[in-house]
């Protein structure tokens, strides 16, 4: 067991999983891996669970029966590492949009430079994305602007989710009140963080587009990130009052 546990969420994503937890676990840090899996048909668990005969206690599933969405795959997640006292917990796709070797990146930021979260952002140097059409990076920009008037945070990358977060901000986060299920979840757990006044820095990452298995992108998606935002804020602005 190491100090670091990286949570990946999956459905479906077999033609990836097995390179992108051997390539994980092939870097010169170490990290433990937790893949929660929502049912996947195509076999993704399975496919973990020979892998478990490789990498021992390394490696560890959570099987969930069906798809509940991907803010509630993180929380069982984060608990199962807040349970197993892991220091580090990562945030992770498992599709290669994030590179693997920016792991160690996120790690020194929170291990050597004393931020309590890491952020791999698309968005602090420019705009770092390869393969999205650009209407995809025009939203997703969008967003984050939106996010960041809305909410007053200053980070670029509302939306991002490749993160590491310290043990010690997941334990001070409620995250039995965690509202959001999809992309809103990554921006509600950086709120929370946020007015913790926990120590958020990002830290440049490319951001490259899955080029096998299938987008889990949705307008209802899109909708929740909108509209959720603005009740995040409401939600603060109301209860600071009371």
């Amino acid at each position: 067991m190491t100090n670091a546990l990286v949570v990946i969420p999956t459905y479906n994503e077999i033609e990836n999983i097995e390179r992108l937890v051997r390539n994980i676990f092939a870097l010169q840090r170490a990290f433990d891996i937790l893949v929660v899996d929502d049912g996947s048909p195509d076999g993704t668990a399975k496919k973990i669970m020979e892998l478990q005969d490789v990498y021992g206690d390394r490696l560890f599933i959570i099987e969930r029966e069906k798809k509940l969405g991907l803010g509630t795959a993180y929380i069982a997640g984060f608990k199962w590492a807040l349970d197993k006292d892991y220091e580090y917990i990562f945030e992770m796709d498992a599709d290669f949009s994030h590179n693997p070797n920016d792991l160690i990146r996120l790690y020194n930021a929170c291990a050597k430079n004393q931020a309590d979260v890491a952020i791999g952002s698309r968005y602090v140097t420019g705009v770092n994305v390869v393969n999205w059409p650009m209407g995809r990076v025009l939203l997703s920009w969008g967003a984050s602007k939106y996010v960041r008037l809305v909410t007053g945070m200053n980070i670029h990358d509302t939306t991002a989710g490749f993160i590491c977060y310290k043990k010690e901000v997941l334990k001070a986060i409620n995250l039995d009140k965690i509202r959001f299920v999809g992309y809103a979840f990554q921006i509600e757990m950086k709120y929370k963080a946020y007015i913790k006044k926990f120590a958020i820095v990002e830290i440049p990452v490319v951001f490259t587009d899955r080029t096998k298995g299938q987008s889990k992108m949705s307008k209802g998606i899109i909708s929740e990130a909108v509209f959720g935002v603005i009740r995040l804020r409401l939600n603060h602005l109301f209860k600071g009052k009371k």
